[in-house]
């Protein structure tokens, strides 16, 4: 579909600045941005953005969205139909699929269903563990947006690249794209749930999940992790950060662009603390763990001086069934794709983050870092993935406007104060005050 639409008037939140204009978009980019004449735009779909911010569309760095193999959570077509309606344009979703992506074979099958059911634009990692690392050795890596080992321990352990060296050394070595890896020693878990199983057996209370995965197996891997990247000269990627004393393994003193070691926090890692755990109990049960008060505001703080370099939401969606067994039983991961943007957004009114910051993390930086071409930013010739705001319209998360297939948010009853109008993908609205176009499936993201 080839749509001529005309957002007028609108406040554009670009590049670190704010300014108001007009936005043409036709043919699935962006023709014209400044003030726009009658005789330009006369056969055009007027949309009247007076008082509202217009952001490049979100660019989710991490999801998983579940498909194949465990649809009963999620898949391809509802998580991305979340995501639009929250914002978000693009996503690149991880390996812990069933099968897990371990051969291109799976991931070409990964994008012939995305082609079929994602709302959203959309890319896939190749996963990397023990057991393919010889085959991955072998391929042209930089055919692949990133490789990454980020939930293949679920499917058995021994399998997070953070614990082993020597995998490591070889991947980092030989490895051609970015290397995305969750970042967590095994060992010190292990340990720390033998004494906890000691204290309480197997009720083990939720909030001792941050003590077992705790933040002392998370800095100790991370710091090993860059280590043996500097050595090596590779390009690595730290999922998920979660504790302050990472955040002071990262440099801000140079470009983006010109960084080889990169990290992102997660919007739960900004939003909840270990307080939430009493309330929420398993619902907020993340791997890495949510942690203190201070690791929230020290990653808040890493993020607005660019020692942090994306955000990005983890989305992993399970069943309420799934979600409320027992502590070693539950399910670790929860949905926020739909939710992130808002997120963001409260943060910005209560001062702890600009408007510009949000579009540099959430959109622009995602496609420096991943290299994606023509979009995260607004720009003339670039595609038009665009998220229109209103900042002045509350609305309250709850069962009946949670668009994820697991149908629940650990967001319930929370109250928003701005809300997503508009979404555009390649130049198609496709969402607009709650209602949804005709399906039109979104683009592979291309990289460079």
């Amino acid at each position: 579909m080839n749509q001529s639409i005309v957002i007028k008037n609108v406040n554009i939140v670009n590049e670190g600045q704010i300014k108001s204009t007009d936005v043409f978009i036709q043919n699935g980019f962006i023709e014209k941005i400044g003030n726009l004449s009658g005789e330009i735009t006369k056969n055009a779909e007027i949309i009247d953005g007076t008082g509202k911010y217009l952001f490049p569309g979100i660019i989710d760095g991490q999801v998983h969205f579940r498909e194949p193999g465990l649809t009963h959570k999620g898949d391809l077509r509802t998580e991305s139909r979340a995501a639009v309606s929250g914002g978000t344009t693009s996503f690149i979703d991880m390996p812990n699929t069933v099968p897990n992506v371990l051969t291109t074979e799976i991931i070409d099958e990964k994008f012939r269903i995305a082609s079929e059911k994602s709302w959203a634009n959309y890319s896939f990692f190749l996963g990397v563990n023990n057991d393919n690392l010889d085959k991955v050795l072998q391929m042209d890596t930089s055919q692949f947006i990133g490789v990454s080992d980020d939930g293949l321990y679920f499917t058995k352990k021994g399998n997070l690249l953070a614990d082993s060296p020597d995998t490591m050394g070889k991947l980092f070595s030989n490895c051609k794209s970015i290397i995305a890896i969750h970042s967590e020693m095994e060992q010190v878990i292990e340990e720390n749930e033998e004494i906890y199983r000691a204290k309480y057996g197997e009720d083990v209370p939720i909030a001792c999940h941050p003590l077992i995965r705790s933040g002392e197996g998370c800095y100790q891997s991370t710091k090993r992790a860059i280590a043996i990247t500097e050595k090596h000269k590779a390009r690595l990627h730290i999922l998920h950060l979660t504790t302050e004393a990472e955040t002071h393994l990262f440099r801000n003193d140079i470009p983006l662009k010109e960084k080889n070691i990169t990290t992102e926090v997660s919007v739960q890692n900004l939003w909840f603390s270990d307080k939430d755990y009493q309330r929420l109990g398993t619902l907020i049960k993340w791997n890495p763990a949510i942690k203190t008060e201070q690791d929230r505001v020290g990653l808040l703080r890493a993020l607005l001086d660019d020692r942090i370099d994306i955000i990005t939401t983890d989305h992993a969606p399970h069943t309420l069934e799934e979600k409320q067994k027992p502590y070693f039983q539950s399910m670790s991961g929860a949905p926020m794709v739909q939710h992130s943007l808002y997120i963001m957004l409260e943060l910005y009114r209560q001062g702890l983050i600009t408007l510009e910051k949000i579009a540099e993390k959430m959109c622009h930086n995602v496609a420096i870092l991943y290299g994606i071409e023509k979009r995260g930013f607004i720009r003339e010739g670039y595609f038009a993935d665009l998220t229109l705001v209103d900042l002045n319209s509350p609305w309250t998360v709850a069962k009946e406007n949670i668009l994820y297939k697991c149908g629940w948010s650990p967001l319930e009853g929370q109250t928003f104060q701005s809300k997503v109008t508009h979404t555009f993908v390649n130049g198609n609205l496709v969402y607009k005050n709650g209602t949804f176009s005709e399906f039109i499936p979104g683009q592979r993201l291309e990289f460079n």
